[in-house]
């Protein structure tokens, strides 16, 4: 099995924190690290038990399989997964939900070799009421959607709830209006994009759900700073220059 260096250091820093569960898994899906936390809440004795199981291993076959088809997913299209809402298990082994972040782990080369997770548990009192699963796959809804006319409105009603009802869960999930999350998530998509793809930016206007080049470019400038075509210019840069230093013959 390949192994992942850890800075164990930074990982004792997720020790402290007991709404917070980081992981590093393999290629193949399998954990090469766990935080205390993760360890605790996956019934493990220590951290060296958890090296070279799977999620299937740990978790129910419906959350491991969710679990898993997000991780195939990322090492296929190398793309981050950004607050994701997943149904994970407490240290008691009830359900609840999370708030998920998946980065790709790349070598020297460029080459994905596994992944980072890092899970924020949704614990204010009376979580069982803030998410649910009508609410959870409308959030998957919106990334699986991105491209379409999203209007809160029509999100509200996939949810089963009002607009307010939708808008203040956002904001207590997200701390994020229904729209600013909606933005934001056009926008994430959309820098990625231009990093990471030489897709035109009209065409990137278009896959992230905005009426033309024009008004993305508006949007992306009035958060950024930024005109799309500079972000890119400036990532790209950005990345040649690693490459370079990478090459270079460190002492």
């Amino acid at each position: 099995m390949r192994q992942i260096d850890a800075v164990h250091p930074v990982v004792a820093l997720f020790d402290r924190l007991p709404d917070v569960v980081f992981s590093i898994k393999d290629i193949l899906g399998r954990y090469v690290l766990m935080s205390e936390g993760s360890v605790v809440r996956c019934g493990l004795p220590n951290r060296q038990a958890a090296i070279g199981v799977t999620a299937f291993d740990l978790f129910p076959a419906p959350m491991a399989e969710r679990y898993t088809q997000q991780d195939v997913e990322l090492f296929r299209s190398g793309k981050p997964v950004i607050d994701n809402l997943d149904l994970t298990l407490y240290r008691d082994r009830s359900p609840g939900w999370c708030l998920t972040t998946k980065e790709p782990l790349r070598n020297a080369a460029g080459e994905i070799i596994g992944l980072a997770c890092l899970s924020r548990d949704l614990a204010e009192p009376g979580r069982a009421a803030l998410v649910d699963s009508e609410f959870a796959g409308t959030i998957d809804y919106i990334h699986a959607h991105l491209g379409s006319s999203l209007r809160v409105e029509d999100l509200a009603r996939r949810a089963g709830l009002t607009l307010a009802q939708f808008d203040r869960r956002m904001k207590k999930v997200f701390q994020l209006s229904a729209g600013q999350y909606l933005m934001k998530t056009r926008i994430d998509v959309a820098a990625r994009m231009l990093e990471q793809s030489d897709e035109p930016i009209a065409g990137i206007a278009q896959l992230t759900g905005f009426c033309d080049q024009s008004s993305f470019s508006r949007r992306f400038r009035l958060l950024t700073s930024l005109s799309p075509s500079h972000y890119r210019k400036l990532m790209r840069f950005g990345q040649a220059l690693s490459l370079m230093l990478l090459a270079l013959p460190w002492m």
